[in-house]
């Protein structure tokens, strides 16, 4: 009885590791059939409203393909957004030319530019000024100015507009309103709401 005793303990010690090594690898096999699935990607941070970073006393200058100053944006200090890629700025002041040289400015206590400040959001005592073209070689325009608490410029393409109320100042010729559009590539002027103008005869 020992005998066969001794004989099945032996077999056991002697299987037992095959044993050990099959349990283990079905417990492996079921850990991962029990595992969800990953989703491959970890989950992007979200993105907020908070600035980047800051410049203080600050000019931001772009150029054509010439080589040519095509705006210069300046301010007493600005905040950049990386989730609209626009700057804040304090104190902002604009210059832009066109093809043909002519130089458009902005002024505001605060504004907003994209990132080649073809767009420029002016906040506070804004101001617009288009300076007169008398060059011999193109009609003559005279000079455009505009004033408002808002005014909203696309300096690429030469409008103007403004939900707030607005003084546009053209060569002699004084206008106000509460909204205005304005575009100066095809010549079209939208006032709206209370309307005001005074035009100064042409002296020949």
């Amino acid at each position: 009885m020992k005998s066969l005793l001794r004989d099945a303990w032996d077999r056991f010690l002697l299987l037992f590791p095959l044993v050990s090594m099959g349990l283990l690898a079905l417990g492996t096999y079921w850990l991962v059939r029990s595992t969800p699935p990953s989703t491959g990607a970890v989950a992007a941070r979200a993105v907020v409203h908070e600035p980047d970073y800051f410049m203080n006393e600050f000019s931001v200058k772009t150029f054509d393909a010439s080589g040519r100053v095509k705006t210069e944006v300046s301010g007493f200090m600005a905040r950049h957004y990386p989730d609209t890629q626009w700057l804040e700025i304090e104190g902002v002041r604009v210059r832009s030319f066109d093809e043909h040289g002519r130089v458009t400015t902005a002024t505001a206590q605060r504004g907003l530019t994209n990132e080649d400040a073809s767009e420029v959001q002016l906040m506070g005592n804004a101001v617009v000024v288009r300076q007169a073209d008398l060059g011999s070689m193109r009609p003559a325009l005279p000079r455009v100015e505009y004033r408002s608490d808002f005014l909203h410029a696309f300096l690429n393409t030469e409008r103007v507009q403004s939900h707030k109320p607005v003084e546009l100042i053209r060569g002699n010729d004084r206008f106000t309103a509460d909204r205005l559009e304005f575009d100066n590539v095809e010549q079209i002027l939208q006032l709206s709401g209370r309307v005001r103008g005074t035009l100064s005869p042409v002296v020949k």
